[in-house]
Formats: C-alpha cells, sequence, structure tokens
C-alpha cells in the first residue's frame, strides 16, 4: 500500500468540506453587563491616544479629566446592573461563560472603582514637591526610561517634564481588577491576572526620588511575578486535564461526579485525584501570592517600600480587593466539593500569616514597610472569614475589603505629606513628634492606624468582628483565638506610633508637614469619612454585603 494519498481522494475531501461548509456562530456578548470593564477599557485607550497626540503641556489635565470621568462612569454601569437586580435574581454568566455577573462581582467591582477614583486624586497630586525649575512635579519621574542621576534625567527635570503615562496603566490595571474577581474559567481567571500585573510592574518602577530602589522593587515583583503567574497557568493545565474544561461550573460539576456525559477520556482523567489536588494547589498559591498572605508574601514590603507611594496605597488596597474576590469564587464556586482538603491548609496559612505579619511589623522602623507587614497580617484576618465556608463569610469577607482597602489608601496618602529634604520621610524616628507639629495630621493617621488595630468605632472594628463572627460559626474558634492574638500583638506597634508622634518631643531637624491640593485632601477625607461612617453605622453596609454574597454558578 503506498503510503502517499491518492491526490483525487485528497482532491475529493477538499471539495467535499467546500460543499458542505460548517457553519459558524458568531459569540453571543452582553456588552451592557460587561459595561464597567468596557469603559474602563475605553478610558486607557483614551489615554493612550492622549499620549501620542497632544502637546506635553496639554497631557496632564486631559489625563486626569479622562481618567475621573471614565471611573465614575463605570462605577454608575456598576450601580445600574445592581439596581437592574444582576446581583440577585438575575445573576448570570455573560460573554459565553467567562465571566460571572452575580453580587460578589458587582459589589467588588463597584469597591475597586471607588478605590481607584480615589487613587487616581492620589496620582495626580503636584502640590507636595518644591518646583523644580519653576514646574510644577508629581511623584513619578520626568523621565522613566532616562538613566537614574544622569544628565537625561537632570534635563527632563529642568524642561519640566512629568510621566503621564501612569494614568492609561492606572486605568489598564483597573480594568483587569475589574475582571480578575468576576471570571468564570481559568483563562480568563489568568489573562485578567496578566492585564493587571504588568501595568504594576511598571509603575513600581516610576518613583521621582530613591529611583534605584524603586526600579530594584519593580524587579523583585516583577520576577516573583513570574513564579506566581507560573504556577497558577501550570495548575490550570493540571485542572484541565482533570475536568477536560477551563470553566469553573464544570470542574466543579466533575468534582462532585454530577456530570452526565462521561467519556472514557474524562473517565480515566476523573479517577486520577493528584491532578485535582495538585493543581487546585497550585492555582490557589497564584492567587494567595496576590494576597499577599505567608510564605508567599516575601515581594510585600520590599516592593511597598520601593514603589511610589500613591502606587504602593493603589495596589495595597485595589489588588487585595480583586485577589479575595477570586479565591473566594475558586473555593465556594470550582472547589466546594474538595472542602475538606483544602480547608486545613487554608488554616495554616492564615494562622501563619496573622502571626507572622504582626509578629515582624513590631521590628520595622521604616513606615512603608511597617504598613506592607500590617497589610499581611489584615490577609490572615481575612482569611479567616474565607475559611468559614458559610454565607456570613463571604459577606464578612465583602464588608472587610470594602473597609480596609479606604483605611489602607488614607494613610498612604498621609505618608505622602511628612517629608524632608530627601523627599518622604519614611523612617519612624522622623515621625516623633510630628501630632504636635500638625495636630490634624497627627489626629488623621491616628484614626486609621485604630482602624487598623480593630478599635470600637472604626470599620476595622466592625470588619473584624464581621470576620471572626461568621468564622466561630464555621467551626474554626480556634483560628478566632489566634486571630484576638494576633489582633493584640498589632495593636501594640499601632498604638507604639501613635504614642510617637503625641508623646515625643518633636525634633529641630524633622521633617514638614507638605499642604497638599484638593487632591489628596479628598483623598484623606473619603478615607477618613469611610473609615467613621463603617464604624458607627456598619449596619446597612453589612447587609448591603450579605444581599451581594450569593455567587453564580
Amino acid at each position: 500500500m503506498s503510503a502517499v494519498a491518492d491526490p483525487g481522494t485528497v482532491h475529493s475531501l477538499w471539495t467535499t468540506a467546500a460543499e458542505s461548509p460548517q457553519k459558524f456562530e458568531a459569540p453571543h456578548i452582553e456588552y451592557g453587563q460587561l459595561s464597567p470593564t468596557l469603559i474602563i477599557l475605553g478610558a486607557a485607550i483614551v489615554g493612550v491616544l492622549i499620549e501620542a497626540l497632544l502637546p506635553r503641556k496639554a497631557r496632564y489635565g486631559a489625563q486626569l479629566f479622562t481618567s475621573v470621568l471614565g471611573v465614575a462612569a463605570a462605577f454608575a454601569a456598576v450601580i445600574g446592573l445592581a439596581v437592574g437586580d444582576y446581583g440577585t435574581s438575575k445573576a448570570r454568566v455573560a460573554a459565553e461563560g467567562a465571566i460571572a455577573v452575580d453580587g460578589p462581582a458587582l459589589f467588588l467591582q463597584g469597591t475597586i472603582l471607588l478605590v481607584s477614583l480615589v487613587a487616581v486624586f492620589t496620582f495626580a497630586e503636584r502640590r507636595l514637591d518644591p518646583a523644580a525649575h519653576g514646574n510644577r512635579v508629581d511623584s513619578f519621574a520626568a523621565q522613566a526610561a532616562a538613566v537614574p542621576g544622569g544628565d537625561a534625567e537632570r534635563e527632563a527635570t529642568r524642561a519640566g517634564f512629568t510621566t503621564t503615562e501612569v494614568f492609561p496603566l492606572l486605568m489598564f490595571a483597573v480594568a483587569g481588577l475589574l475582571v480578575f474577581p468576576s471570571a468564570n474559567d481559568l483563562l480568563t481567571l489568568f489573562v485578567a491576572l496578566e492585564v493587571f500585573s504588568l501595568p504594576l510592574y511598571v509603575l513600581c518602577a516610576l518613583a521621582r526620588r530613591q529611583r534605584l530602589m524603586s526600579q530594584e522593587s519593580a524587579v523583585k515583583y516583577f520576577l516573583l511575578g513570574a513564579f506566581s503567574s507560573a504556577f497558577l497557568l501550570f495548575g490550570i493545565a493540571l485542572l484541565y486535564g482533570y475536568a477536560g474544561s477551563v470553566s469553573y461550573g464544570r470542574i466543579a460539576d466533575v468534582v462532585d461526579g454530577e456530570v452526565a456525559d462521561i467519556t472514557p477520556a474524562l473517565a480515566q482523567t476523573m479517577g486520577n485525584d493528584a491532578l485535582l489536588l495538585i493543581g487546585g494547589a497550585m492555582v490557589l498559591m497564584g492567587l494567595l501570592f496576590k494576597v499577599g498572605a505567608v510564605p508567599f508574601h516575601m515581594w510585600t514590603p520590599d516592593v511597598y517600600q520601593g514603589a511610589p507611594t500613591p502606587v504602593t496605597g493603589f495596589m495595597a488596597a485595589a489588588t487585595k480587593v480583586a485577589a479575595f474576590g477570586a479565591l473566594l469564587r475558586l473555593l465556594y464556586v470550582v472547589l466546594p466539593g474538595l472542602r475538606w482538603d483544602w480547608r486545613p491548609v487554608m488554616w495554616g496559612v492564615a494562622i501563619v500569616t496573622m502571626l507572622g505579619g504582626a509578629i515582624v511589623a513590631v521590628t520595622q522602623t521604616d513606615m512603608k514597610r511597617l504598613l506592607a507587614y500590617s497589610s499581611i497580617a489584615h490577609a490572615g484576618f481575612i482569611l479567616a472569614g474565607v475559611i468559614a465556608t458559610n454565607e456570613q463569610g463571604v459577606s464578612s469577607v465583602l464588608f472587610y475589603l470594602a473597609a480596609y482597602s479606604f483605611v489602607t489608601l488614607g494613610a498612604f496618602a498621609v505618608v505622602t505629606l511628612v517629608r524632608d529634604a530627601g523627599g518622604e520621610a519614611t523612617h519612624l524616628s522622623k515621625w516623633a513628634g510630628l501630632g504636635r507639629r500638625s495636630p490634624l495630621v497627627g489626629a488623621v493617621f491616628a484614626v486609621f492606624l485604630l482602624a487598623f488595630a480593630g478599635i470600637p468605632l472604626t470599620s476595622g472594628f466592625a470588619g473584624k468582628f464581621a470576620v471572626f463572627k461568621a468564622a466561630a460559626e464555621g467551626g474554626a474558634g480556634a483560628l478566632v483565638v489566634v486571630g484576638v492574638v494576633s489582633s493584640a500583638i498589632a495593636a501594640f506597634f499601632y498604638i507604639r506610633v501613635i504614642v510617637l508622634m503625641f508623646f515625643s518631643e518633636p525634633r529641630a531637624d524633622g521633617p514638614t508637614v507638605a499642604v497638599p491640593s484638593v487632591l489628596t485632601s479628598s483623598a484623606i477625607a473619603i478615607g477618613v469619612a469611610v473609615t467613621l461612617v463603617l464604624g458607627v453605622a456598619p449596619q446597612y453596609f453589612l447587609e448591603l454585603a450579605g444581599d451581594a454574597g450569593v455567587f453564580v454558578r
């Protein structure tokens, strides 16, 4: 028999295929339900065009207007979807199964957009640094491509250049963050992860002062982020090998053994629990890296310290919200059938995260590193709510994320105000007597520190009470005890900073408190208002989080 196919046979195959072409059905995309993300992507693209087409002097105002308008319009779209019952009775899976439009997705997207609006204000601040050669400057490098300390950088500063590209980069990051907690299949999850991670890697390297430390932080974040992405992608491959699908609902059905159309190939992989357990663990590792949980937290203190402070505030708030949203959806929608396998592991991660973050924070002497370890401890507290595996667990985590994000943004906005000749004065010794020299700034920062500590009448207390109550009701009482002990340790270093500010003598060569523009003032005022409102009257927002706590599958 000839190894070469008969040309006539091949020709007849092609003509047969041409005579009866298979119908290609265009995908059905629900643009209205995807509108928040599409609006932000539109704002990002307009921002890129502004950089390409407008003269340099006109870019700052145009970028600020475009970013604020885009975020506000996207938030209005989220409110419209929520009012249209897409968070409750009309919850569904959109975009051919790629995106979930349900209560948790809309709640987290609304939180991310509000955080992003405040972050845009801090990015746009131009009053804190003294004017350079008659030009107002912001927190970002005059020319990102210039060698730090080189002639090109000096010339760019003298010419009054500013890196207004940070605004479209921020918008692209926000778009990825909006998709991340609403992704309903593993490939969409991975694409969203890369879409928000890549702009953040760049933003971390753009500090105007201490540029070498800033670039070092970006490289560390990039390299460790690449490792975590690799783990996530390998986990996705193993879960696909196990279930024959990347769809959350399909994987959950295969795990539960509720699949009607079992093929021989699927029957073989369904019996291989190693694929499921290792794949699930690897995807979980990728998400815990973004959350900043121990032992995947190594990047957090260095990146928080080196990145421009507005970027640090945005990352600490918005990335945590999106990552916990994705983590909740993975554990509650995809792997509820593996609850008895992942709960003990998550117990261990939550305990070491709470204790590790709180204990190491006590030893810190830099304000940004202290807040970084504080954020690690808070990741542990939120994990206690995740482990609850009940409805209260979901709603308490949603509430905690909303409360924590505004406290964090406000705290980092205050850090940008305390300055000396070298820029931001982040060493703790320089904060001695700050409350005496600037009582208002000291009082505002004290409010944020008390909220971090979980003192009553602040949003931090309401959030901690909610997650600990959910964990106790979910059978994790021992975890609550560890959480309370960790909170007591954490309260020590928060109170220590307050004592340092108000009960120490101001240093003669101490830093000054810069007078911000209305942008940073608004960011700090919003943080204080949310902290106090959620602390004094949390019930309405707890109910809102409770109503939004049901995932679609």
